[in-house]
């Protein structure tokens, strides 16, 4: 399937969903490499401009490379309870460069969102209205574009990762509420990116 159709079909989704929830949500995991990044941002790219979504990538809210369990707990409970409430919601941003809490995330009420990582699934279980997005890719690909991605600075936790994501994985099955299942081409055309 191209990139083009893959996003018709999650924003087909979206405006179905739309009328079950107030919040409208897309939840894109999958492991490592899959393209959910990439993904998250031609989706928001092809989102109608009046009600451009608000991305949170799940990089930012993980508290280092043993919190993928701990982040998709805490985002429900404090970005998604509140904007479910109509209130303002957040997180802490992982300050990656120096392995602690760093600043705060501020989302306001009122747009769609796009949460977008490992364990999104669990992020926003039990939310209605939401639509999850599974992105699978041969592990050898994903496992080569996360590496690249990063120019050598997850090389060494790329076995540590690994065990989060399955660990998560055999927990959750997170497979099993996929609305959605996916398998995107390497490349994604340059117009949505």
């Amino acid at each position: 399937m191209s990139d083009a159709a893959a996003v018709a079909r999650v924003l087909a989704e979206v405006r179905r969903r739309r009328r079950l929830a107030p919040l409208a949500a897309v939840a894109i995991d999958g492991p490592s490499g899959a393209g959910k990044s990439t993904f998250a941002g031609a989706l928001a790219d092809a989102w109608p401009p009046a009600t451009a979504p608000r991305v949170v990538a799940l990089d930012s809210v993980y508290p280092g490379w043993y919190g993928l369990a701990r982040a998709a707990g805490s985002l429900d409970r404090t970005l998604l309870a509140p904007l479910g409430r109509g209130v303002p919601g957040g997180w802490r941003r992982w300050d990656w460069s120096h392995d602690r809490s760093g600043t705060a995330a501020i989302v306001l009420p009122g747009g769609p969102l796009i949460v977008e990582g490992c364990g999104a699934f669990e992020a926003t279980a039990g939310r209605p209205g939401v639509v999850r997005v599974w992105l699978r890719a041969a592990e050898a690909t994903r496992k080569r574009r996360a590496l690249e991605r990063d120019a050598g600075g997850f090389d060494p936790f790329w076995d540590l990762w690994e065990t989060e994501w399955r660990r998560y994985v055999h927990r959750t099955a997170p497979l099993r509420s996929a609305d959605l299942v996916l398998a995107l081409p390497d490349a994604v055309p340059r117009g949505l990116r």
